[in-house]
């Protein structure tokens, strides 16, 4: 993937999680899948909600960010339910989930060659680890 698609794509990751972050989404978790995992997808963003109207409205909010920046769902699923509502964009595919769905399903294990990543490191600017080694040289000091 070109070093500015995947930029492109990792603010837009970035997008959706500030979006459930808005709405209070409770263990917001982001995987990068492998290339020869099968994936159909670069990430998948995970969280839940308490309850039907707040994973509404986490997904109202992600559907809202990104539409501003040009983005729409190439599918939608579940909303109407709200026990788990996945949201298509194609090179990312965010999660809603009820606590229960969550651990019915259970993404992160299913998917446990997907590396992990922090919100921070998609965060678009510096990187971590730049202000980590900046941070290593004031000890040294």
């Amino acid at each position: 993937m070109p070093s500015t698609r995947k930029k492109d794509l990792q603010r837009q990751v970035f997008e959706a999680i500030c979006a459930c972050q808005e709405k209070k989404a409770e263990q917001i978790s982001i995987l990068e899948l492998e290339k020869d995992s099968g994936a159909f997808t670069d990430y998948f963003l995970v969280c839940s909600g308490s309850n039907p109207r707040q994973i509404q409205a986490i997904s109202d909010e992600v559907e809202e960010r990104l539409k501003k920046t040009g983005l729409r769902p190439a599918h939608i699923e579940g909303y109407k339910q709200a026990e788990w509502v996945l949201l298509d964009y194609v090179d990312f595919v965010v999660h809603v989930f009820t606590e229960t769905a969550r651990k019915y399903y259970d993404l992160e294990r299913l998917w446990k060659s997907a590396r992990h990543l922090e919100p921070a490191e998609l965060a678009p600017g510096p990187r971590k680890k730049a202000t980590a080694s900046s941070g290593a040289k004031k000890k040294r000091a």
